[in-house]
């Protein structure tokens, strides 16, 4: 099977839902967003696993639990993107398994836990330190665009008619990925500052 095909030549791209939109299109944008958010999760899962490696045995079981829980992330990230690929009302919707409604009360866990053993944080801090902890900050601006992108699709401008009804499956799944995405940025953030802890490295704090 070839991998292109030559049907998007003239800037347009089918749905999963099937159909053909223009690639600037809100739907694109936003899955696109996300798929973007995946490779620099899998830049930073390799980077943290780096990091393990070159560590002590605590830091590399520490950075063994982090990339198995990025690669959890990464499926979710799939699975959201189907979601965001599928207009209000389709077939298709019948295909597509639900995005778990307990995955943000994860990610606040491993926030919860992760900021158990670092420092408080008073001052702004600078991105960078370890080039995983950079991945890191990198994933977190990546993710916040890509949570704009969905607020567009799921949440209707103020003053205006809601893009669907509320009861359609499309819009309480965007609305259930919408706050994952926003958690999700949180823990970045977070996990940026472990990997720097990890490595010995103190956060780069902003001298205004």
């Amino acid at each position: 099977m070839r991998i292109y095909t030559r049907s998007g030549d003239r800037g347009m791209t089918s749905l999963l839902s099937g159909e053909r939109v223009r690639k600037d299109e809100a739907r694109i944008e936003a899955y696109g967003d996300l798929d973007e958010l995946n490779s620099v999760l899998g830049a930073l899962a390799a980077a943290v696993r780096e990091l393990g490696e070159t560590s002590g045995s605590e830091a590399q079981r520490v950075a063994s639990g982090l990339g198995e829980g990025l690669e959890r992330i990464q499926g979710d990230l799939l699975r959201a993107g189907g979601w965001l690929a599928t207009s209000p009302g389709s077939p298709a919707i019948a295909s597509l398994g639900e995005f778990p409604a307990d995955r943000t009360a994860w990610l606040e866990a491993l926030i919860d836990e992760l900021e158990a053993d670092l420092p408080a944080l008073t001052r702004f801090i600078l991105p960078g330190g370890h080039p995983a902890s950079a991945w890191a900050h990198l994933g977190r601006c990546v993710c916040r665009r890509a949570e704009r992108r969905v607020t567009h699709l799921a949440v209707p401008a103020e003053g205006g008619a809601a893009p669907a009804a509320p009861a359609d499956p499309v819009v309480l799944q965007q609305e259930r990925i919408l706050v994952y995405l926003n958690r999700l940025s949180d823990y970045l953030f977070v996990l940026a500052r472990t990997c720097n802890r990890i490595a010995g490295s103190a956060d780069r704090v902003w001298e205004p």
